[in-house]
């Protein structure tokens, strides 16, 4: 398993542990792709994980960019077009570190609602 999926597999385990059920890992549509969708009573998440050895280059969540950002939410508009919901649609990073030939993760930060897609159509945030 690359490190990638391994990270995948990570925030899953993760969430998972934390009360969310996996809806659906790797949704890929010619706008973007969302690593993880997970929901629970009250929220479906899109997830995007971040893998990296350290915070030497800053912090995982910045390379969610503002066209990243773009992406995952049109992905997200793909998605909740073809599965309707009553459930609070939110965007979520977590940032995972782990060392190179590591097994297992230093750090794992799950930031909710990292970033909010409809507060301005045309301006993106992260944070």
């Amino acid at each position: 398993m690359n490190r990638g999926a391994y990270g995948e597999q990570l925030a899953a385990e993760y969430l998972e542990k934390h009360g969310y059920q996996l809806v659906t890992r790797n949704f890929r549509t010619r706008l973007g792709e969302i690593d993880i969708i997970a929901q629970n009573d009250t929220f479906l998440l899109f997830v995007e994980v971040k893998l990296r050895k350290n915070m030497r280059f800053g912090r995982a969540c910045e390379a969610v960019t503002l066209s990243k950002q773009r992406k995952l939410t049109l992905a997200a508009e793909a998605w909740l077009y073809a599965h309707p919901t009553k459930l609070q649609p939110r965007f979520d990073v977590i940032e995972i570190y782990l060392a190179a030939g590591a097994s297992v993760p230093t750090e794992i930060q799950h930031l909710e609602n990292a970033f909010d897609a409809y507060k301005e159509r045309n301006r993106f945030e992260l944070f």
